[in-house]
């Protein structure tokens, strides 16, 4: 059978004697040196100025808001647009931190919202921020957006859960941001089983988020930044500064254990990127010459690193056999992973039909997607190729 996912770890005997290893001879197994060797190497990684780990995809997103929110960057019941065809993490903390949530459509042929999506809802609804996910290593004209947020003072968040290390304009998508949240959940480009990293290059977002991570505390950062924020606050610096509470904050901390992992499967990113790239390529040109398929675009993107790859049929009929053929092949697929979320019961519980987005609607009821795999085998790779046919 080809699963969804074939191992927990790029190249996992190896990696999981190195984490027993590391078990059997740490002195400590939560925050120490792992945490600041991974950040660093991550941020290089992304060529980002800063990346702070969190302990999952929803924290990653909440955090996000959080900061925006403690640093007074939008207020409560402020329109926050987000990508329609998402996970419910990008839209939970926008609801929950009680901000009003405003789902923009996507193209079908991208899969992901264009600028004229967003100028269109920002003339009816004074958007305050977009929340956009690069759905599944796509992207539409991206560059074009952010130029139209600096211009209409909207703040720009990417979800790059599922792109990391696409390169779109010889810039990697999750830099084109605010803030941007990764993914390193088993499966994904880089597996540390569960967590998530935000990236920014802004030093201000950086610190929030710190603090946001881990009670709402300064001990988390660096001395001399601890110094100036107690100075800031009028803390006087004794045995009780440690414990001052300076603003809203979760406890959304990893392990050592998850750091470690990271600073073992960074090396192999590059390699990982470059096999999933050449799948892509031989699978795609199958996608794009098959009738029964919509065509995705994808040209627009200088690498693309795909981690699976999207199958959008022209009609329920086409989707039923091909999900047959699948499945009767002994290949796991996902008929519907990425929502509409305007097709969600807690979003219509909330909000009834106020909005319905034509082209997610579609998507969402005529798709489904199979894993691309950098561990896949040649005679894996044929079988695929036979059915995408």
């Amino acid at each position: 059978m080809i699963r969804l996912i074939k191992s927990s770890f790029y190249n996992e005997e190896k990696t999981k004697k190195e984490l027993c290893e590391f078990i059997i001879n740490a002195q400590q197994l939560s925050f120490s040196k792992y945490c600041k060797q991974f950040e660093k190497d991550y941020s290089k990684w992304q060529w980002s100025k800063y990346c702070v780990f969190f302990n999952s995809w929803s924290s990653a997103n909440l955090a996000i808001i959080q900061t925006l929110l403690n640093l007074w960057k939008i207020k409560k019941e402020d329109n926050i647009a987000f990508s329609s065809l998402t996970w419910a993490t990008n839209v939970m903390p926008i609801i929950q931190l009680w901000l009003t949530p405003i789902p923009l459509d996507v193209e079908l042929d991208s899969l992901n919202v264009s600028l004229e999506k967003l100028k269109e809802t920002h003339e009816k609804d004074n958007l305050k921020a977009l929340f956009i996910t690069n759905l599944l290593w796509l992207c539409a004209e991206i560059d074009k957006i952010k130029a139209y947020c600096e211009e209409n003072n909207i703040l720009f968040l990417e979800d790059n859960c599922e792109s990391m290390w696409t390169i779109y304009k010889w810039i990697k998508l999750g830099n084109y941001w605010e803030m941007s949240s990764f993914s390193t959940y088993v499966g994904h480009h880089m597996s540390t089983v569960e967590w998530w990293m935000v990236c920014t290059s802004n030093e201000e977002y950086y610190k929030m988020l710190v603090i946001v991570r881990a009670h709402g505390w300064d001990r988390n950062m660096e001395k001399e930044e601890q110094i100036q924020i107690r100075k800031d606050n009028n803390i006087e610096n004794n045995l009780h500064s440690s414990y001052a509470f300076y603003n809203l904050w979760y406890n959304l901390r990893p392990s050592e254990i998850n750091w470690f992992l990271g600073c073992t499967q960074i090396p192999y990113l590059n390699e990982i990127v470059r096999l999933r790239e050449k799948n892509f390529k031989t699978f795609i040109q199958l996608i794009n010459s098959n009738p029964n398929f919509e065509n995705i675009k994808y040209e627009h993107i200088d690498l693309v690193s795909s981690f699976s790859l999207p199958i959008v049929c022209k009609s329920k009929e086409i989707l039923e056999k091909y999900i047959n053929i699948f499945q009767d092949s002994n290949v796991e697929i996902r008929p519907i992973v990425w929502w509409d979320i305007t097709n969600q019961i807690f979003w219509k519980n909330l909000y009834w039909d106020k909005y319905i987005n034509k082209n997610a609607r579609y998507i969402h009821e005529n798709w489904f997607y199979f894993w691309n795999s950098p561990e896949y085998t040649t005679e894996e790779i044929n079988l695929l190729c036979s059915l995408l046919k």
